[in-house]
């Protein structure tokens, strides 16, 4: 989604840093194309001149100006300002109060409400929290309907409303049926409409007061612009709203909304949606935010979700068959698995830091399918062949092709690449996990991401 800005932003930082010495004047010259990467990104102009006219107050004066390094301190003060832009650091739900702890989602139609709805539920689930699920939009059944198959995609418990009872009977019949199942939160989808109403914030505000949520919640589109940045303000003068849900971040739509919605509501943005799947749901970090933006990467956030995808147990049992050269193609095939655990290859690399820069890398389309295709290779293997592949023959690559439905050529590459995989491990446990230091008697161990 930030694409675009970010490239302006990493040329008009990579023209400041090739000045020797920085002057009032050329720093004034790269703010304004700030602020008009800001205005074409979608930014709300009251928050683009405002951010500009506080960078600045800094810029110019002795910070950067008697600084060896000028351009990196104002790549420094943009990025902290952008930070502080986007609320300054994560705001996580505040679920306290008397249980089940009631928490609303509200919003127009069309914004991804009941997807969100399913995957905030998902991630309190592995968060060791028990939700309940409650349908509560009466005009739409496909609604009701979806949100009940989600949850028992997610063995969660869910409230099963009809179209013929009223928001409010709901909202009092889930809180008794989420005490019966022992659940601690309560998350209530409720209904939408195509622009903001007078009926609909009537019936948002009679939820409210039965519900008394410990988090209202805004579930917003980013691929709106401008237009979520007017719906949340709307919304938050009528309910009071406690954060915001940005879905749809994965887009390609300019960002603007992102950088304006606190600054022009108040209100933080929580979580963001960075895709369709139900574990494609972030809590929002201002300062990895706009390091992504900047082209500094987010390391953090790669790391998490490494440490979510990857066990530490199976992670050393893994170092162990390297050290010993006992990794096999069944290890390779859990491997294969587990990084399919991390989401999105292409988003992955835009989250290390200077990948942002390579033009080549963001032509790359990453075919994940092609993770699919080497199971199924492995899968059609004998139990002997995955545990010695030198086994492995023109005639049994042959029978292995047919039986995964791909060519010869694929289980070669395969094949290829799992040797590759076993050399270059080896290679690192030589270099870093056997050998002793110069002057010092303990071993350096490896770190395998994979």
């Amino acid at each position: 989604m930030f694409e675009n800005l970010s490239d302006k932003f990493q040329r008009i930082f990579k023209h400041l840093r090739g000045q020797g010495k920085l002057t009032e004047e050329n720093i004034r010259e790269a703010l304004r194309e700030v602020r008009m990467a800001l205005l074409e990104a979608d930014v709300h102009f009251k928050v683009a001149k405002e951010f500009v006219a506080g960078i600045a107050d800094r810029a110019v004066g002795q910070e950067v100006m008697g600084s060896l390094t000028p351009g990196q301190q104002v790549i420094k003060i943009v990025n902290e300002a952008l930070t502080e832009l986007m609320g300054g650091k994560a705001e996580p739900l505040k679920l306290t109060g008397k249980i089940p702890v009631p928490v609303m989602l509200v919003g127009l139609q069309g914004s991804g409400k009941t997807t969100t709805a399913a995957k905030l539920a998902r991630k309190m689930a592995h968060e060791k929290r028990r939700p309940c699920l409650v349908p509560a939009d009466v005009y739409r059944p496909a609604a009701i309907d979806q949100l009940l198959t989600l949850a028992a995609q997610l063995g969660l418990p869910a409230y099963s409303s009809r179209v013929d009872q009223r928001p409010e009977e709901i909202a009092r019949q889930a809180i008794l049926y989420a005490r019966q199942e022992n659940c601690d939160t309560l998350i209530v989808d409720t209904a939408g409409r195509l622009h903001v109403d007078a009926e609909l914030m009537s019936e948002l505000g009679r939820l409210r007061e039965i519900l008394e949520p410990a988090e209202t919640l805004l579930v917003a589109d980013a691929m709106t612009g401008q237009d979520a940045v007017a719906v949340a303000a709307a919304f938050n003068e009528s309910l009071a709203i406690s954060g915001v849900v940005l879905t749809k971040l994965d887009g390609d739509a300019r960002g603007g909304a992102a950088l304006s919605i606190r600054a022009v509501t108040g209100s933080p943005i929580k979580y963001v949606g960075v895709g369709e799947k139900l574990d494609a749901l972030e809590v929002f970090h201002p300062d990895r935010m706009s390091s992504r933006i900047l082209g500094m990467g987010d390391v953090l956030s790669v790391i998490e979700k490494a440490q979510e995808a990857f066990d530490e147990k199976e992670a050393l049992q893994l170092a162990q068959k390297f050290k010993e050269n006992t990794f096999t193609l069944e290890d390779f095939r859990n491997q294969l698995r587990q990084i399919k655990k991390l989401g999105s290859l292409e988003q992955i690399l835009g989250m290390l830091p200077g990948m942002g820069m390579m033009k080549e890398l963001k032509k790359m389309k990453v075919d994940e399918r092609e993770f699919v295709r080497m199971e199924a290779i492995i899968n059609s293997m004998t139990l002997g062949e995955r545990k010695n592949a030198d086994l492995i023959n023109a005639s049994r690559r042959r029978r292995i092709a047919s039986g995964s439905g791909t060519t010869v050529q694929d289980v070669n590459r395969l094949l290829k690449s799992y040797e590759e995989s076993r050399r270059m491990m080896r290679q690192m446990m030589g270099a870093g996990g056997t050998k002793k230091k110069k002057g010092k008697g303990r071993r350096k161990r490896a770190f395998f991401p994979f």
